[in-house]
């Protein structure tokens, strides 16, 4: 059984996946009022329009929390490190910490964004920035 299940995308994040296999995070755009959204909705919150565009994300942001993760059925060889990264454009973003021991992780650490290959599928993953 592989250890990540590919995503199932549809018409409302085929871009966002898109993105990924071309090493961009995309973020939803209301293409009326240029709020940023994520998860992607059909439906600006702000002016209700449903019309939206994408753009790139940089990539960078900070831990606003975490949590370890542990499968309840088997060990894993490194215990899985799941982010709320608050992007530095403003929006909140659940991925995984990588190559990062667990005592070092703290909230408001800097990270940056990776793209990781597991089992065939790629997915931004994010660690700690340089610097």
């Amino acid at each position: 059984m592989p250890k990540v299940i590919p995503p199932s995308a549809d018409k409302d994040d085929e871009y966002f996946w898109d993105g990924v296999a071309r090493g961009e995070l995309l973020i939803q755009r209301c293409a009326d009022c240029a709020t940023l959204r994520h998860p992607p909705v059909p439906m600006c919150g702000d002016c209700h329009s449903v019309a939206w565009d994408t753009v790139a994300a940089a990539g960078t942001g900070s831990v606003h929390s975490w949590i370890v993760s542990h499968h309840p059925t088997e060990a894993d060889e490194h215990p899985r490190i799941v982010v709320l990264v608050e992007l530095d454009e403003g929006l909140r973003f659940v991925s995984n910490l990588v190559d990062t021991p667990v005592a070092q992780v703290r909230n408001e650490m800097r990270v940056s964004l990776r793209f990781r290959t597991y089992d065939c599928v790629t997915l931004p993953q994010f660690v700690p920035a340089e610097g």
